[in-house]
């Protein structure tokens, strides 16, 4: 037996553990599931400096590697983050049960009775690299929404990882569910992954989350549905309405706040009429945080700090760094011409005190959030009530946007009748 071919077989074993397991998931009553989360929360807390030490060899590993920044910021996680990660958890239990809502409903002139309910996918697979966070979010999305989950959270957080996995089905254990509800692949490397994407059958949907060749690979090789979550090219356009003060904080927190997630802002656009007054303002707050102005020549000539030259290849970059691209646009409808072309269709954001343009900005763009005046870095499933998310699509099919527990359910009719035959 080839390498290859042990490790199809270890992951279809894994896959048709998870199977098994999700159905007694799936008759599970909530009361159980919350237990569960609550559990898994408490164990967190409980086993925090196995789980930060596991994580600080995985971040010096990184940087001995050379990764970048922005990608070591979520891989780190710190005993606050743990605290943050814990009360998620807590706040998914505290959010209403998805499995077994009626979605819709009617009775047809035959008498036959007709509900749409919310039934769980079944296996949920997570292929994605250096967060650990997501682990616990998948997790515990998963369990609340009736799923197994099946994890390859890559070689750069495997340690972590493997501590938290084992955490999540200690306490799964606990109050009575199957540890085969979590499971991870890292064990079994690139070659698992792409088992796991070949697991049609046993695996009901895949989502990949991270750079955009993982993404891209998943998309294009897996024969297992598949949820395709985006990079973040995202934009604030300042138009010549905004309130400077409001766009200011706007800009600077979209950039600076977190740089290296999916939701932080790649470029500012600001309406000619109002660049003299607000650039050399947010430019001076930008670099203040250490953010690498990359402007075109009108931008660079009223910042006021250092810049380099933007290119196109600045415009088409999800940076997840301190850099960001800065250009002077003429009007909304040069803005909105720059946008269409850069953006990824993951969050695009716009200040402004004009209706029309906001009205403008929100009805001509395609994207998975459309912001007025407002950070981009709302566009998170937990600052959207979701409690957490497995993570944001930029497709268009069933899920758009964060992906909470409704994005990880599909449905079934359900028909009753009384002896009904069909003529």
């Amino acid at each position: 037996m080839t390498i290859a071919t042990e490790t199809a077989s270890a992951v279809t074993a894994i896959a048709q553990r998870a199977k098994v397991a999700s159905r007694a998931l799936a008759a599970a009553p909530r009361s159980v599931k919350d237990a569960a989360l609550h559990a898994m929360a408490d164990a967190l807390l409980t086993r925090a400096p196995e789980i930060l030490e596991a994580n600080d060899a995985d971040v010096r590993k990184g940087r001995e590697a050379g990764m970048k920044e922005g990608l070591v910021d979520r891989l780190t996680l710190t005993p606050a983050r743990i605290e943050g990660i814990a009360a998620a958890l807590r706040e998914v239990a505290a959010l209403p049960d998805p499995v077994g809502e009626v979605v819709r409903g009617s009775t047809l002139p035959n008498g036959l009775r007709l509900r749409q309910v919310r039934v769980p996918m079944g296996v949920v697979g997570m292929i994605y690299e250096a967060r650990p966070n997501v682990t616990v979010d998948a997790a515990g999305l998963g369990i609340k929404s009736g799923n197994a989950v099946i994890l390859r959270g890559g070689s750069a957080a495997a340690q972590t990882n493997t501590v938290i996995v084992d955490v999540l089905a200690g306490a799964l254990d606990g109050v009575g569910l199957p540890r085969d509800l979590v499971q991870s692949i890292d064990a079994h490397g690139r070659e698992g992954a792409v088992a796991l994407m070949h697991a049609r059958g046993l695996v009901d949907v895949l989502v990949p989350r991270g750079g955009a060749d993982l993404i891209q690979t998943v998309v294009r090789e897996s024969t297992v549905p598949a949820i395709e979550t985006g990079v973040g090219n995202c934009h604030v356009y300042v138009d010549a309405s905004a309130d400077l003060g409001m766009a200011r904080r706007i800009v600077l927190n979209s950039k600076a706040q977190r740089p290296g997630v999916c939701n932080a802002a790649e470029t500012l656009l600001v309406h000619r009429d109002i660049a003299e007054a607000f650039l050399p303002l947010a430019a001076a707050d930008l670099a203040g945080a250490g953010v690498t102005l990359h402007a075109d020549p009108a931008a660079a000539a009223l910042a006021g700090v250092p810049t380099v030259p933007a290119t196109d290849e600045d415009y088409g970059t999800e940076y997840l760094s301190l850099d960001l691209a800065v250009r002077v646009v003429d009007d909304l409808d040069a803005a909105l011409d720059h946008i269409r072309r850069w953006s990824s269709g993951h969050t695009e954001a716009i200040v402004t005190s004009s209706l029309a343009a906001a009205g403008r900005f929100t009805r001509e763009l395609d994207a998975a959030a459309l912001i007025v005046n407002a950070s981009t870095r709302f566009t998170d499933g937990g600052q959207f009530g979701l409690g957490a998310e497995i993570g944001i699509s930029t497709q268009k099919l069933h899920a758009r946007g964060p992906m909470g527990l409704a994005e990880l359910t599909t449905t079934t009719w359900l028909v009753e009748g009384e002896g009904q035959i069909r003529e």
